[in-house]
């Protein structure tokens, strides 16, 4: 959807940022429980670009995630990932899965968009269920999309399909444990064209110098 903006747009756009301070991770103080759970994926390091296939850009599937490090007294995990960057006040929310399994393990390559999370699956900031694909406008740089995950403690059943609200009301209330995993994505500026020969490896080498200012 966003990959149709104008360039001019994520240009005009560039500094309004929803900001890292706002995911759910950083809104929650677990004191000893932050960051203790380790949440890593086979398809990208934290802070490294995610392939495109997970994005709008490709086939948009849910990229595969592991997980260590769960407290014993947990009795269910919460997963919510959201765009740091979205140019909205508050994060974009991609996707939302609740009611996982406690203890150490694993979510497949596309497991947000299949039957395997069945009524586990919230509701993203489209209202959908699913994993949204990381869709970032032409031009408006980097954005990082984080994947955080809680461990619970015992507490009222989610209803429905929850959306953040409900997610970050139980996380306040029942959260002992936090990890979180960054990926990155940036669609290019579609207002630069590129030849070829010369005129290419010219922007390639202008493009590389830029990202490493």
């Amino acid at each position: 959807m966003l990959e149709k903006l104008p360039s001019a747009i994520g240009h005009a756009l560039h500094h309004r940022r929803a900001g890292l301070e706002k995911i759910s991770f950083n809104q929650i103080d677990l004191r000893a429980g932050t960051a203790s759970l380790q949440l890593t994926s086979l398809a990208f390091g934290d802070h490294e670009a995610m392939p495109a296939r997970f994005t709008a850009d490709g086939e948009g599937t849910s990229p595969p995630l592991e997980w260590t490090g769960v407290p014993v007294e947990a009795v269910s995990l919460a997963l919510i990932v959201e765009d740091a960057d979205a140019p909205t006040p508050q994060p974009l929310v991609h996707a939302i899965a609740v009611d996982l399994p406690p203890h150490d393990s694993t979510l497949t390559e596309g497991a947000l968009d299949s039957k395997e999370l069945e009524g586990q699956v919230g509701r993203n900031s489209y209202l959908l269920t699913g994993w949204l694909p990381p869709d970032p406008p032409p031009g408006h740089g980097v954005h990082r999309y984080a994947f955080q995950l809680f461990a619970l403690e015992e507490g009222p059943p989610f209803s429905g399909t929850p959306g953040r609200d409900a997610l970050m009301k139980a996380i306040q209330e029942r959260a002992i444990a936090s990890g979180c995993l960054i990926g990155t994505y940036e669609r290019p500026d579609g207002s630069i064209k590129v030849g070829t020969g010369a005129t290419a490896a010219a922007a390639a080498t202008g493009s590389s110098e830029a990202n490493s200012i």
